[in-house]
């Protein structure tokens, strides 16, 4: 058994005859399982409370991830890793949900061999290519969670020019696809991902199978709306400066970075105010621009990185107009309220314009 499975299994006393809800993760998509060890930082919740079902009304669940599991053994084997995923795909693993880390790429444009791989067929000893995965699992699954934006929209390796013909989850499966419990494809962009914004989703995923959660809000990104309805900017400490145009011109200023290169702007994503760890770091945060990594065009229309966006030439150039006159009139203002009032002083006489009533 997995470290997860040996963990749930002893999760709720009451419960030992109820079976649990899989989690089957593929990381054999054109990844470099960033994903995988940023949730080993999640705090809100933690993986650890996920898998050992310790938050109230938490279904107990069984964890097949390769970051974490042991399993090793040969395909066919007792102690194989693998197996979990023939299991599923004969339906003999009920329910569970498909997560998905990694780019896939376009299998039908390698036809002299393939471009990544999760395991071999027995009957063949051939690899078993992720597309293929996806086509055998997705239909039988509770729900297909895209983890990082390579998985959810193709990342790094979708970059124009790129030899595999990548693609994210929702390109390959069509961005209208419901799994058989009519949930959409949901997406979890980042690069890597916010390790609390993947818990968190994963979390409400399995509140939805007990019946405690509704449909999952997302957007028309399949992103969790809770999570990704605000920009950058509207998070971010340092949007005071933009409307004041009062622009960084160093890494090391707490000004705005837009003329640095950041695309805070038009970017959602929810860093600024999440932190990265444990409310901790995030990229403004701690001095560096938005490069727009849990956004559909990334990285292809948003560069080239450290040069100022070519619409925050414009914006930026107005608010330096406008937040010059801005600046102007509250420096004046400051000069009046940035004081004790004049009735606040020592003496005899009362300046407040007290009436004596009688």
């Amino acid at each position: 058994m997995s470290d997860a499975q040996t963990s749930t299994a002893t999760a709720d006393p009451g419960a030992e005859d109820e079976a649990p809800i899989h989690i089957l993760w593929i990381n054999a998509g054109l990844s470099c399982d960033g994903d995988s060890v940023s949730l080993t930082a999640a705090t809100q919740p933690s993986i650890e409370e996920i898998a050992l079902a310790a938050l109230p009304g938490l279904p107990k669940i069984a964890v097949h991830w390769p970051l974490i599991d042991f399993e090793c053994g040969p395909v066919g084997g007792a102690d194989t890793f693998i197996e979990w995923f023939f299991k599923a795909d004969r339906g003999e693993l009920e329910p569970f949900v498909l997560v998905v880390e990694g780019s896939i790429p376009n299998e039908a444009i390698k036809p002299e061999g393939y471009w990544c791989g999760f395991g071999d067929d027995p009957n063949t000893g051939q690899p078993i290519t992720t597309s293929e995965w996806l086509d055998r699992l997705a239909p039988k699954a509770l729900a297909v969670v895209a983890i990082g934006t390579c998985a959810t929209y193709g990342g790094i390796h979708a970059m124009e020019g790129n030899p595999t013909g990548a693609m994210g989850v929702p390109d390959y499966l069509g961005w209208d696809w419901k799994s058989k419990a009519g949930i959409p494809i949901v997406c979890v962009p980042g690069c890597p991902i916010q390790p609390d914004n993947f818990a968190e989703t994963l979390t409400y995923l399995l509140y939805m199978a007990t019946g405690a959660a509704p449909m999952i809000p997302l957007d028309d990104k399949l992103r969790p709306t809770w999570l990704f309805g605000a920009t950058v900017h509207e998070g971010c400490d340092r949007a005071g400066y933009y409307e004041q145009g009062d622009f960084a011109t160093t890494y090391d200023s707490p000004k705005c970075l837009v003329k640095l290169g950041c695309w805070g702007p038009v970017v959602h994503c929810n860093v600024p105010k999440r932190g990265w760890m444990d409310g901790i770091g995030g990229c403004p945060n701690v001095g560096g621009i938005c490069i727009a990594c849990t956004m559909p065009g990334f990285p292809d229309k948003f560069m080239p990185f450290m040069d100022e966006p070519p619409g925050g030439k414009i914006s930026s150039t107005a608010s330096g107009i406008y937040g010059a006159a801005i600046r102007r009139l509250r420096a004046v203002t400051m000069r009046t309220v940035d004081q004790e009032p004049k009735w606040r002083s020592k003496g005899p006489e009362l300046k407040t314009g007290y009436r004596k009533p009688w």
